[in-house]
């Protein structure tokens, strides 16, 4: 009796700890080509926050304000449902800046008034013209259908963005001249 209750406790121990690893590092089952749009996405919208933060502070034209202010709100929200989404997927996400992301944004901070202004609107035009594309390809493509839609969904305000962009941008140029 005592080794069938000592078997039954091993059994049982080496049962949860193979359901606790198997918990702790569940893969995913999402192709990798949309992880990889995913967290892309996740660094480009951290980044446009921190973008739009820094304009609150450097820019010296209202609209370039505004713009960073609607980068802040717009991006923070799909941050969130796109975070939400990736934990859903088991998909890792880094919650910190990298790569190109974090260079962009290290190369603004040091910029102020009506440089900031120019720059930042050229690669807020720049950045939202990748944005547009990339999205519009996991749109049309992706293997996973929750990132697959939720990039459809998002697409619309990326592409006002663009716009916005593109319309700001032209009136930091013009105010110069």
């Amino acid at each position: 009796m005592l080794k069938m209750a000592r078997f039954s406790f091993l059994f049982l121990l080496l049962i949860g700890a193979t359901a606790l690893a198997a918990s702790t590092s569940e893969k995913s089952s999402v192709p990798s080509g949309d992880q990889k749009f995913v967290k892309d996405a996740v660094q480009g919208g951290m980044m446009e926050v921190e973008l739009g933060k820094l304009a609150a502070d450097k820019a010296s034209s209202e609209d370039v304000k505004a713009f960073g202010k609607r980068m802040v709100d717009d991006h923070s929200r799909a941050n969130d449902e796109l975070m939400t989404l990736a934990q859903k997927k088991n998909i890792a996400l880094t919650n910190t800046l990298e790569g190109k992301y974090k260079r962009t944004v290290d190369r603004l901070s040091k910029l102020s008034g009506d440089k900031f202004d120019r720059d930042f609107m050229s690669t807020m035009v720049s950045d939202h013209k990748g944005d547009v594309s990339a999205f519009q390809k996991e749109a049309d493509k992706g293997q996973d259908a929750d990132v697959k839609s939720w990039a459809g969904k998002t697409l619309p305000t990326l592409k006002t963005h663009l716009q916005l962009a593109q319309e700001t941008e032209k009136k930091v140029k013009n105010a110069k001249k």
